[in-house]
């Protein structure tokens, strides 16, 4: 048999249920742990899992969590970007500011040193002491750029490269860098040219202004004397010109003969006369005064200029042979130069870093040795990225937004340049706004779009495409713009080029809407609200026209005629009289009625 139940635990509980059941308790008075702590025997239900490693935001989120830290969303914490305005470009003060910091901290921007080595030092041991001078420079550009929050140009970040460079510093007596003529400063490594010093005082710097077929005669003379005033050494010079060993001697105006003439008689001592420059430029090595010509050289021209710089009781690195390093950026021309020089395709020419993985020595003749170091983007200063973009530092090809730099060149080229040499009508400015600003991104590509036929798959122009071809035209020369030195005016020494107006067809009304700007302007509202309605009476029946004079806009008033009178002007019966009519017409009065 069962176990018997009690039933006196069920009365007593329903006892007290029935007395005590109407009170409620306060929280405030009872003594007893009333919160869930899920011990015991809940313990093995709940979502339990190691933890061991967690990502950086996890191990944020869960330090601020264990601290007790709230965090509050901070709501129109945003900016709007109008496109009508220059995106991406700095305004006056900003880039005033941005330049002041670029020259406080213009000797903190060096390149990695070699650390100082003997023959009895191990290979391990030199290693380590470059990693750690590498690590050591790394670090310093890192905290330049956070502490003060300046932009540098992605410069080369593998040590192998960095020696390649020492190697070639320390067996050259010559250590030529080869940079853009139309923006030379932002090519040029000061720091280099300490350090080639740094290595023997005996080796020389030389500056090549590669592209120099760009500028005109006035512009090269003046970098002549800008870079007179550094005390270095410059050549000018074209590869694709030299290539073809074809330099046309360019024609100067009379005004630019007349400037040079007033600057030569106050300064004679200081530079060259034309018959200087003629005699330099045809290689005469005896007379050299260690005065920059503004002549373009040429291939036999710039040989000459190597072997005269040094005397001949110099000393060298390998005796009774000059060796002459070759250092730039990859997309200056440094390869086209050396090939121009040898006559033949002796280096592959290529825009990318790193196609040259070691340096390699080549013998022009037997008292010239060229030694070719691989392609180096070294640390400099810059404004904003898309400087880097249209200075051809970054790749066309892989930016990820064009509308900065696209604004950029539309701020470098006028609006008549980018008109003309397109073929393309841009959008005026809209009424208010200032006519003489310089066109949107927008706008420019919209209209290259439409005129080259360059469509997205839903009828809309494809602006990144439009941009690559635009801004490819500006590093092939295309677009021309030369930046001036630092105290000549920009406006002054860059001008540009007067031409005829060319024969711009009359646009279509498909183009025409095209081009428009999806905006009402104030005058297109003038125009349709005081517009005047045509007015007057309108009535079936026989139709009547109006003769004698005018009326007034809105008035019925006035001479009429019928169209059945016989008073028709507009046709000539007599000229009917003749003409052949069909018989039942000419005999229709012989019908019986």
């Amino acid at each position: 048999m069962g176990k018997k139940k009690q039933s006196g635990d069920s009365l007593g509980r329903s006892l007290i249920k029935d007395r005590f059941g109407s009170r409620h308790k306060s929280g405030n008075r009872s003594m007893l742990h009333t919160s869930e702590l899920n011990d015991g025997y809940e313990w093995g239900r709940l979502n339990l899992q190691s933890v061991t490693e967690e990502s950086s935001f996890q191990e944020f989120l869960s330090t601020a969590e264990l601290a007790g830290t709230e965090f509050q969303a901070e709501k129109l914490n945003i900016k709007f970007v109008n496109p009508a305005v220059g995106v991406g470009l700095l305004t006056t003060d900003e880039r005033k500011n941005v330049e002041k910091k670029h020259s406080e901290f213009k000797n903190l921007l060096k390149i990695p040193r070699r650390p100082a080595w003997d023959k009895g030092i191990s290979a391990d041991e030199l290693q380590l002491r470059e990693k750690n001078q590498f690590l050591e420079w790394r670090r310093g550009l890192a905290t330049l750029q956070d502490e003060e929050g300046l932009l540098l140009t992605p410069y080369e970040k593998n040590l192998d490269f960095w020696r390649q460079l020492w190697r070639v510093v320390e067996r050259s007596d010559i250590v030529a860098q080869i940079l853009d003529a139309r923006n030379p400063l932002l090519f040029r490594c000061e720091d280099l040219e300490r350090y080639v010093k740094e290595v023997g005082r005996e080796k020389q710097n030389l500056l090549i202004l590669n592209k120099a077929d760009f500028l005109t005669h006035a512009q090269r003379r003046t970098w002549a004397k800008y870079f007179d005033a550094c005390q270095l050494t410059v050549a000018f010079f074209s590869a694709t010109l030299a290539a073809d060993d074809s330099i046309p001697e360019q024609p100067e105006d009379e005004q630019s003969e007349e400037e040079e003439e007033q600057e030569d008689e106050g300064n004679d001592s200081e530079y060259e006369t034309e018959e200087e420059e003629e005699v330099i430029g045809d290689g005469d090595v005896s007379v050299f005064n260690g005065k920059n010509s503004a002549k373009l050289l040429g291939r036999e021209e710039l040989i000459a200029l190597f072997k005269r710089l040094l005397p001949q009781d110099h000393p060298r690195v390998m005796r009774g042979v000059t060796t002459v390093g070759l250092v730039g950026y990859p997309n200056v021309g440094k390869s086209s130069t050396i090939n121009a020089i040898l006559k033949d395709k002796k280096v592959s020419v290529s825009a990318t870093p790193g196609k040259t993985k070691h340096f390699q020595t080549l013998y022009v003749d037997q008292h010239l040795l060229l030694c070719d170091c691989p392609g180096l983007v070294m640390p400099s200063f810059v404004t904003t990225k898309a400087d880097m973009v249209v200075n051809g530092i970054l790749p066309v090809d892989q930016m990820k937004d064009h509308v900065p730099p696209v604004n950029l060149l539309a701020t470098l080229i006028p609006r008549e340049v980018l008109q003309a040499h397109y073929s393309i009508m841009i959008p005026k400015p809209m009424e208010g706004e200032d006519p003489d600003r310089p066109p949107t991104a927008e706008e420019l590509l919209n209209a290259y779009g439409y005129s080259r036929g360059f469509m997205t798959q839903n009828g809309q122009p494809d602006n990144p495409r439009s941009a690559r071809y635009v801004l490819k035209d500006l590093l092939c020369g295309r677009l021309l713009y030369c930046q001036a030195p630092p105290g000549i005016p920009q406006s002054s020494y860059h001008s540009v080029p007067v031409t005829r107006p060319r024969h711009v067809p009359q646009p279509t009304p498909a183009a025409v809407r095209a081009a428009a700007v999806n905006k009402v302007s104030g005058d297109d509202l003038d125009k349709m609200f005081f517009k005047k309605a045509s007015l007057g009476a309108h009535s079936k029946g026989v139709q009547r026209i109006s003769s004698g004079s005018a009326s007034q806009p809105g008035s019925v008033s006035g001479s009429t005629m019928s169209l059945n009178g016989e008073d028709k002007p507009w046709k000539n019966h007599k000229e009917k009289r003749n003409k052949k009519e069909k018989l039942r017409r000419l005999y229709r009065h012989l019908d019986v009625q």
